[in-house]
């Protein structure tokens, strides 16, 4: 056990030390911050940009029914010709020029409107400007129909139905949402950190293997120990980067955000100028509260520690047999796939059937199968999982590790002393039985 120690503390020292390792630590968050800050910042000066629109009316019904915004006006055009109005807006780079001609119905007038622009305008835009003609049309078809418009406005009812279950807690309709982002976040988490600290691990192998460092560390360490220290101490090097990538990140975006003036998460989308124009920014914030507070915190937390070690510390040991099966990383692209494959799949099925039916007979048997575990698994919890099933996964699934363990173990000890020759899956078999 004192040379397995040993062996993990070389590791991590020689990760932490390596110039790469340093360099990408400190550089990773400044580009990523860096990118965010550029996105807002350009997003923050085409907000900026006031879009002027000009509208020539020529039917009459429309000259109220624009308002203006911070970022959007209107400008009524009168007693000019669409080819005038045409010409100038385009010498006045107006954003566009909305036409409205006279039509002898309001069924005909719906088909002959027409927007000129220099180039494709905006969708919201559009949405916005369509929004207001439709409501100031359907109120004059419905007054040509004798029936008034207003007295079917204040009939009309909003069905807001409440959320509940059986035990009466109360749940929100975003629950759904909050659950499977929570889910999705941590199954990318573990996906990107199987995939960075993996290959890494990997390399590691391949580089002491062929510089044959590894015959004289082989002669007073069992490969088993070799390979548990490797894992080990790389998986706290990916750790050690990780924490300093989220302290670094959260110090720069504050410096950013202090300095420039400018958030970088700070990006609007069209979402969001949907709900505050809706004003249901309050009753929204309420429901994420209400939906947060009756979320399984400790019950998430504890379960996501637990997955998310013993899934990589699964993959790492297939990882590193690969490693130690070839000489070169060329070579490792016949074993890369069956590796992907199941984390693949994971993220499929807990996109596409967790959300749908968590409580399915698909999403259960892949919340027990160890290589698709800790993805599914986690993406189910929020959604109500008995504890004793989330404990018989992490037993599989840490039962599986240690067979894995042995599993590269053999390969390992062979491989690492096995050169020039591209091994076979036929080939690893064989080395299983010596």
């Amino acid at each position: 056990m004192n040379h397995l120690s040993l062996i993990i503390k070389r590791e991590y020292l020689n990760k932490v030390r390596n110039k790469s390792f340093i360099i990408m630590t400190f550089l990773s968050p400044l580009i990523m911050v860096g990118i965010f800050t550029l996105v807002a910042y350009l997003s923050q000066l085409n907000n900026d940009k006031v879009k002027l629109i000009s509208v020539l009316d020529e039917s009459g019904l429309f000259t109220d029914q624009f308002t203006n915004t911070p970022s959007l006006q209107f400008k009524l055009l009168s007693n000019v010709s669409l080819e005038e109005a045409k010409s100038t807006s385009e010498e006045n780079s107006d954003y566009g020029l909305l036409y409205i001609p006279k039509t002898a119905t309001i069924d005909d007038l719906s088909k002959s409107i027409t927007f000129y622009s220099e180039d494709s305008p905006s969708l919201i835009v559009m949405d916005d400007i369509e929004d207001a003609i439709e409501e100031k049309t359907n109120t004059l078809k419905l007054r040509e129909a004798g029936i008034d418009a207003q007295t079917i406005k204040e009939l009309r009812i909003r069905i807001d139905a409440n959320l509940e279950t059986f035990q009466g807690e109360e749940t929100s309709k975003l629950g759904s949402g909050l659950k499977l982002a929570f889910g999705g976040a941590a199954g990318y988490l573990l996906f990107m950190f199987i995939i960075i600290y993996g290959n890494m691990i990997m390399r590691s192998v391949i580089e002491e293997k062929t510089s044959r460092i590894i015959e004289v560390i082989i002669s007073s360490v069992k490969p088993i120990k070799l390979l548990l220290g490797k894992i080990f101490g790389t998986t706290l090097a990916g750790i050690t980067q990780f924490l300093a990538w989220v302290i670094l990140i959260g110090v720069l975006s504050a410096v950013v955000t202090s300095i420039l003036g400018i958030d970088p998460s700070a990006v609007p989308s069209p979402q969001q100028e949907m709900i505050e124009s809706g004003g249901g920014v309050e009753s929204i914030a309420q429901d994420v509260i209400l939906e947060i507070a009756n979320l399984p915190i400790a019950n998430l937390v504890i379960m996501f520690i637990l997955f998310f070690i013993g899934g990589y510390l699964l993959y790492a040991s297939l990882y590193a047999a690969i490693g130690a099966a070839v000489d070169s990383e060329t070579d490792t692209q016949q074993f890369m796939l069956p590796i992907l494959m199941p984390l693949i799949l994971a993220v499929y099925v807990g996109f596409f059937t967790v959300i749908e039916n968590p409580h399915g007979t698909v999403s259960q048997v892949f919340s027990y199968i160890p290589f698709t575990s800790p993805v599914v698994m986690l993406m189910r919890i929020p959604f109500g999982v008995p504890v004793w099933q989330q404990i018989v996964s992490v037993v599989i699934l840490f039962a599986t590790f240690i067979g894995t363990v042995w599993f590269a173990a053999k390969i390992y000890r062979v491989g690492i002393l096995m050169y020039g020759k591209k091994p076979s899956y036929k080939e690893l078999i064989k080395w299983l039985k010596y």
